[in-house]
């Protein structure tokens, strides 16, 4: 009988334990959901933006051993009250600016401090653009009309089967998404959900069946195409994305810190938006792209992929903003003018021709309103020129 009684004092004790950890998994879980359904709240949005490693899962893109590259100091660039207007009311946290390489502004607001790695959201879209022009100059990706399914076989008989890496490079998938990220019951917030509560967003994606119009028919911004540009790269490679993109770009630029992808509950990057650095990181990055894919005297992106793939090659409506190769070309932009955006204030301008980058993260709850991105964009244009203009 008391043998009896140890076994059952045994058994105890491990449903306890188990009961314990399925309780943690749980918490842990709910956790996650709260973080999603609170991110954007007025009082939270600041520090959930500087600080998303607190509540989501990660994975780190390290930066590689290597010294960190220097931004020289340029002549600082004094704000008109203008600019100090518009980063007042654009809550913006931090604001980056090199011209010619040189860094000519760097301020930081609403507590934030230059050490906070930001999430980018879609400015993440331009990083894995960059990583796949690398694979298509090197063969392992050589044709962009292949199928997706060619790579990417779980999305056979998805609303994604038909559609080519084109297509999804330029958001002309014809899947049926909707990015309302004010509607609880979007798609977008679908699949933070499902990130949230630890599933999988390759399955989310192959589970999408709908479509709005033919591979190639019509843009529509649809951020999972992004995802499926991920898939594509992970089924050529047979590699993850944060080392692939940490080997071949972010070591390269010698960041200061180490960036770090959102994930799912397998350890899949969102790669559609889930990419934190600092700001003066993404700043570097930005210089690379406006030095046509060289940093410092090394070449880290072929020649002629950042032309190809800034141009407003995608079929969006006459008039309105173009798109290229998950990068964004403003109406009436100049040759050499295109940026990465992302919801909330988030911008990595490039002007090629005056030698300028504006690396830019904020908080803005109004980032929806009427008129709001185009007033964004004008303040980008004046401060390219006026620092073109000077002596």
């Amino acid at each position: 009988m008391r043998r009896i009684g140890k076994i059952m004092l045994r058994v105890v004790l491990v449903l306890a334990v188990l009961a314990l950890a399925a309780g943690l998994w749980k918490r842990e879980e709910i956790a996650r959901l709260m973080a999603v359904n609170t991110l954007f709240d007025a009082e939270r949005i600041v520090t959930n933006f500087s600080h998303m490693d607190r509540a989501f899962l990660t994975v780190a893109v390290p930066r590689g051993a290597g010294p960190v590259s220097p931004l020289p100091l340029g002549e600082p660039m004094t704000l008109p009250p203008k600019i100090e207007e518009w980063i007042d009311s654009r809550a913006v946290t931090a604001l980056v600016i090199l011209h010619q390489g040189n860094l000519v502004h760097e301020s930081y607001h609403l507590g934030t401090n230059p050490e906070d790695r930001r999430i980018s959201w879609s400015v993440a879209k331009s990083f894995l653009s960059a990583l796949l022009g690398t694979l298509v100059a090197d063969g392992t990706i050589p044709d962009l009309d292949a199928p997706v399914t060619q790579y990417a076989p779980s999305l056979i008989g998805s609303a994604y089967e038909g559609a080519s890496i084109r297509n999804v490079l330029q958001m002309t998938s014809g899947v049926a998404f909707d990015e309302d990220y004010l509607d609880p019951d979007s798609d977008i917030n679908r699949m933070g959900r499902v990130i949230a509560l630890g599933g999988t967003l390759d399955g989310f994606t192959a589970g999408l069946s709908a479509r709005a119009a033919s591979p190639g028919a019509a843009w529509q911004y649809v951020s999972i195409d992004t995802h499926v540009i991920g898939m594509v790269i992970r089924g050529a490679t047979g590699r993850d994305i944060p080392s692939l993109l940490a080997e071949r770009i972010i070591a390269p630029l010698g960041l200061e810190a180490d960036p770090y992808y959102l994930t799912d509950g397998e350890g899949v990057a969102f790669v559609l938006g889930g990419l934190n650095l600092t700001t003066r990181d993404y700043a570097r990055f930005g210089q690379m792209i406006a030095e046509d894919g060289v940093w410092q005297g090394s070449r880290i992106l072929p020649a002629g992929w950042i032309a190809e793939s800034t141009a407003p090659s995608a079929p969006t409506q006459p008039g309105e903003i173009g798109y290229g190769f998950q990068w964004w070309v403003p109406v009436g932009a100049e040759p050499g003018q295109f940026m990465a955006r992302g919801i909330y204030g988030q911008y990595l301008y490039v002007d090629q021709t005056r030698s300028v980058v504006i690396a830019t993260n904020g908080a803005d709850r109004g980032f929806r309103n009427t008129g709001v991105d185009a007033a964004n964009i004008t303040v980008f244009r004046e401060l390219a020129e006026r620092l073109a203009s000077q002596p």
